[in-house]
């Protein structure tokens, strides 16, 4: 486990950062045209991405980015 500090301002940077990263993320998983593999890995990173925004983010936020199940998830 790894600890970090940071303050406010960098703090919100962070959170900025990671919610347009998993805007883009969300954006290219609804593109037809990716192939299904490249699509998992979107997704693998999409679950990592929000955990991350869970330590930085309040809780109201990270509602907004809950990923959602799909068909092919159990």
């Amino acid at each position: 486990m790894l600890g970090l500090i940071i303050n406010e301002l960098e703090q919100k940077e962070m959170q900025y950062l990671v919610k347009r990263e998993l805007e883009e993320l969300l954006f290219d998983l609804e593109d037809h045209r990716i192939d299904p593999i490249v699509k998992q890995s979107m997704r693998e990173r999409y679950r990592v991405l929000f955990q991350l925004l869970r330590r930085v983010a309040s809780h109201e936020e990270c509602l907004k980015y809950v990923p959602k199940k799909t068909k092919n998830e159990g």
